[in-house]
């Protein structure tokens, strides 16, 4: 079993965190930390094998715990699960050697892809050893992210919904799957299936927009 610390200050989301955790076969939590001092503390007591490391603490940035817990000789591998997007940080976890970023919020499909990306990459690190060259090391790192795979449902892109994201987020009003079409120029249906995604996601809302005549449309705001 890979032993997981949740590290969030939130309390009702590091409950669900680690209910997450005991969903995922081969992971168990061995404890639940709401601030930097009592993870660092739990890190010094308890056989920690995984970190899921919120950023925004209390009273230390996650990446400064990461710092200290290498700093302590703790090896535990990290992930950040965080609501942080800007590129400083995210530059940072890397140098750090974070080795996965989990943006909230998010939904248990895409956190336990997250938690199986790791266990495969874990189990063909295990043992020490020598690989036996390039191909294997590439092999291994491959598989910690999804081999090339997005984690989003078949027949969507990155790149789109990076598209639909932006413009939705730099949009001041609400605005509705035909509008956002247009500017982006791609059909109607798929603007709405990226819309429903990230609505479905946590990260924009829908409503009906009245005023017309006809069947009312939707309209979508970015909450994210």
């Amino acid at each position: 079993m890979i032993r997981v610390l949740v590290v969030e200050d939130d309390p009702i989301a590091a409950d669900a965190h680690a209910a997450y955790v005991g969903r995922v076969p081969g992971f168990t939590v061995a404890g639940v930390a709401l601030n930097a001092a009592d993870a660092l503390r739990r890190m010094s007591r308890t056989d920690v094998d995984l970190v899921l490391l919120d950023m925004h603490l209390p009273d230390l940035h996650g990446l400064d715990v990461c710092r200290r817990m290498r700093a302590h000789g703790h090896h535990a591998d990290v992930v950040a699960v965080t609501s942080a997007r800007d590129l400083n940080t995210v530059r940072s976890a890397v140098s750090l050697g974070i080795v996965q970023y989990l943006i909230k919020p998010f939904v248990f499909a895409t956190f336990a892809e997250k938690l199986e990306q790791y266990a495969a990459y874990r189990s063909r690190v295990a043992g020490g050893g020598v690989m036996s060259g390039q191909h294997e090391v590439d092999r291994a790192l491959a598989v910690l992210h999804g081999r090339g795979q997005t984690g989003l449902p078949k027949g969507m892109s990155p790149e789109s919904l990076d598209a639909v994201t932006a413009a939705l987020r730099d949009t001041a009003a609400a605005v509705s799957a035909s509008e956002l079409a247009e500017d982006l120029g791609m059909s109607r249906i798929t603007a709405r299936r990226y819309l429903e995604h990230l609505t479905d996601a946590g990260l924009a809302s829908r409503a009906a927009r009245y005023g017309r005549a006809g069947r009312p449309e939707l309209e979508y705001r970015w909450v994210g």
